[in-house]
């Protein structure tokens, strides 16, 4: 916008990925308060922000480790953190081979929820002479991956004790089925509750306690201490937050780190700003805000990215008096922030509004 352009920021060129670190920092500084004051361990899921630097802030900031999605994301975090969580079915040749190709300082856990995938895994781990710790997945409700039954847990947690190179470790589950705002939590924490009890219970009982209890979400992230049983959460979005995350109450507006800046191209259709920064930019993702559109300008949120094709952002200004000249310089919050950073091959940084720093998205290839 006019005014807030300064000579770092008019120099980049747009569309141009940018992370706030004062909010950073002090996105990273609360989250460390909450994990300290409820006794859990705060993991990190780095598929959002993909950049060994942002994961050595957490790290600093109290993080016990890494957890990630693929192995080119293990491959970069390795280099900040011995401790990894990798927290996706390892299934494949190539996939295996190359988390078992990590620095043998890294102490490597897999999350896993069928006896094929823990059988490939022992496999490999024993030709490439390593110990592997497991968790076993649970679906509390996401319905996507994770056992469904406690008798299923046991019979998979008995197969991991017994298969060479593993070590059961205990479970983890992701509540990413929860959406609501977080002060209409109320049954979703009730349900969470009521789901990991039973596994939990069946486990003990079995002389199966789990070790580690890992869940938690940016969403239900504030929640997190009213789940009984859990040990750490995996949050991702926090450090940098977005429109989804305000839109559902689990962050202010003002704890949005990460936005795309972008230049103003055309004017030309009235009640309408048109802007370089499109679905290659933003990325094409519905959001969870009721007056829709693709994201939000920082400065302006009222004012929204009512659509966008691959390389414009179509700016609503029909019900505001804000009229940007050709040139100027716009700072969009997309819905997602993990779908939008693997759009760019590089984060600039700000301190103060300006840039600072440039980092690479290291982790964006497989």
């Amino acid at each position: 916008m006019r005014g807030m352009e300064n000579a770092s920021l008019a120099a980049l060129m747009t569309p141009a990925a940018l992370v706030d670190l004062d909010r950073v920092e002090s996105n990273l500084q609360r989250v460390s308060r909450y994990t300290r004051e409820h006794g859990l361990h705060w993991r990190p899921h780095t598929k959002t922000h993909k950049t060994a630097e942002l994961t050595a802030l957490q790290l600093a900031a109290g993080a016990v480790g890494a957890t990630v999605a693929t192995p080119r994301e293990a491959e970069v975090m390795a280099t900040v953190t011995p401790d990894i969580l990798f927290a996706y079915p390892p299934v494949g040749t190539a996939r295996l081979a190359k988390l078992l190709s990590l620095p043998p300082r890294t102490k490597l856990t897999v999350a896993l929820d069928s006896l094929e995938s823990l059988a490939a895994l022992s496999r490999a781990a024993q030709q490439a002479g390593r110990d592997i710790g497991v968790l076993v997945e649970l679906d509390l409700g996401m319905r996507r991956v994770g056992v469904k039954t406690p008798e299923q847990a046991v019979a998979l947690a008995r197969a991991i004790a017994a298969s060479p190179s593993m070590t059961w470790r205990g479970v983890i589950f992701y509540p990413g089925h929860v959406r609501a705002p977080l002060h209409q939590q109320d049954e979703a924490v009730r349900e969470q509750n009521t789901r990991l009890g039973a596994f939990l219970e069946v486990l003990e009982r079995e002389q199966l306690k789990p070790e580690v209890v890992s869940g938690g979400s940016t969403p239900m992230l504030w929640r997190s201490h009213e789940v009984k049983g859990l040990t750490e959460i995996r949050p991702g979005i926090n450090v940098l937050n977005d429109r989804n995350t305000a839109s559902l109450g689990a962050c202010a507006w003002d704890d949005c780190a990460f936005s795309v800046l972008a230049t103003v191209v055309s004017t030309a259709v009235p009640g309408q700003v048109v802007i370089d920064a499109g679905s290659k930019a933003l990325a094409k993702e519905e959001g969870l805000a009721p007056e829709g559109g693709y994201g939000a300008l920082l400065d302006q949120p009222d004012v929204i990215v009512r659509n966008v094709s691959e390389e414009h952002g179509l700016l609503d200004v029909s019900a505001t008096s804000w009229r940007p000249r050709v040139g100027d310089l716009v700072r969009v919050v997309p819905n997602h922030v993990c779908a939008a950073v693997n759009l760019h091959e590089r984060l600039h940084v700000l301190r103060g509004g300006t840039v600072t720093d440039t980092w690479a998205v290291a982790a964006r290839s497989w």
